[in-house]
């Protein structure tokens, strides 16, 4: 087998096992950011599960609307302003439990995150 025959299989293998989640050490992986869309006035996905830790980032894919999350817990507090076409939030979820990311603009947006 050549050289770049064994580099090859050891990519993909690696690349597997990040996507499956764990690392070859056998620790826990962790994919991040999230990414989650703003478009037609609604996320996509509607709801994530996620690790504590994690950060979720949102995109306003919307052409020429603006957008405005927050998240109001009593284990965390978020607000991003206004978000412009294109722009994004990062929001950093370090406490366990289920969260509703909403939009003060658009009152029917609704995103659930569940952070294990």
């Amino acid at each position: 087998m050549t050289m770049h025959r064994l580099f090859s299989s050891a990519a993909v293998q690696a690349g597997a096992a990040a996507v499956c989640g764990v690392l070859a050490a056998g620790t826990a992986y962790s994919a991040g950011p999230h990414l989650v869309s703003q478009a037609g006035r609604q996320f996509q996905p509607a709801e994530i599960t996620i690790q504590r830790g994690d950060t979720v980032s949102i995109v306003n894919d919307d052409g020429d609307l603006l957008h405005h999350i927050y998240v109001d817990s009593d284990r965390m507090q978020f607000d991003s302003g206004d978000q412009k076409p294109g722009s994004r939030a990062d929001i950093e979820f370090k406490s366990a439990g289920t969260f509703m990311v909403l939009c003060a603009i658009h009152p029917k947006m609704k995103l659930t995150v569940r952070v294990q």
